[in-house]
């Protein structure tokens, strides 16, 4: 039984009428006639009562016109569901990101995509960067969004925007060398997150052992880290994005560290598939990179 046997019969059953069903769904009489009996003969039941050269719907026929029409009907939902996921009517669409790009530069990119398609609901998870891969990896995230390059083979990364670092205290220092630096008291974020490991490529660079700052908190959001460093509790080298405003109104100030750009970079499972509201989310990023 097949869905178009079961469209030719309703066409047949609502008409009383093979020729004016077959006109109706653009096919041949023949092939209305043949798939009307081939229902019957697969099942042994008569579906209409031929009397002469008129046809009408047996008992069998009343009961299975209903059941043809349920059939149909899912047929038509299920067609209409996969259409708007297509169109972008409906469905969801789930991202991770670094706690610096969740709470900065992720959110406007969100609210445009919101405004262009309401009916997608956007779900984030914030993750260190280790962790944000990992949930592209298992597949609770479509896309991710990290700072700094993730070595991992099953995943495609590129860059979506740039991000400058600053260093930060509650007040002035004249100038910053290494012996600074190794006598300063640092507050870090936790391992595996982006800023920590882009702050020790920094220290790498300049022959420093991470291992020989004098560490005096590590602690698991770059809010906690910026608020501690606002107490004067020791120095922090934290996103611009996120100390920008303190700087502004004097809680913390720059200080002279020459700190190269880095990238915040997409991810997503090379071969897993890619839906729609993905394809239409890196899309809108990369045109308002320009």
């Amino acid at each position: 039984m097949t869905l178009e046997q079961l469209r030719i019969f309703v066409a047949v059953a609502e008409r009383e009428h093979v020729t004016r069903a077959a006109e109706a769904l653009n096919v041949t009489q023949s092939a209305a006639s043949g798939a009307v009996a081939a229902l019957e003969a697969r099942h042994g039941v008569a579906l209409f009562h031929r009397v002469g050269r008129g046809i009408e719907l047996t008992e069998a026929g009343r009961m299975f016109l209903g059941e043809a029409r349920a059939v149909l009907g899912r047929a038509a939902g299920a067609e209409q569901a996969l259409a708007d996921f297509g169109e972008m009517k409906r469905g969801s669409l789930r991202l991770v990101a670094s706690q610096t790009i969740a709470s900065y530069w992720l959110p406007p990119r969100l609210a445009t995509f919101h405004a262009l398609y309401p009916q997608i609901a956007v779900e984030l998870a914030i993750d260190n960067s280790e962790g944000a891969a990992k949930r592209v990896l298992d597949g609770s995230a479509e896309l991710g969004f990290v700072e700094g390059a993730i070595d991992e083979p099953a995943l495609a990364y590129w860059v979506v925007a740039k991000d400058r670092l600053a260093l930060v205290g509650a007040t002035q220092a004249p100038q910053i060398d290494e012996d600074w630096i190794r006598a300063a008291t640092w507050i870090v974020r936790e391992q595996g997150s982006g800023t920590r490991s882009s702050f020790e490529d920094v220290l790498r660079h300049r022959g420093i052992d991470a291992a020989d700052l004098r560490i005096g908190m590590t602690l698991p959001s770059n809010e906690a880290v910026r608020t501690a460093a606002e107490t004067g509790a020791g120095v922090a080298v934290l996103s611009h994005l996120v100390v920008a405003r303190a700087i502004k109104i004097g809680n913390l100030h720059e200080l002279p560290l020459e700190l190269p750009e880095r990238a915040f970079n997409a991810l997503r499972h090379k071969e897993r598939y890619r839906t729609r509201a993905a394809d239409a989310l890196t899309d809108l990023i990369k045109e308002q990179a320009k």
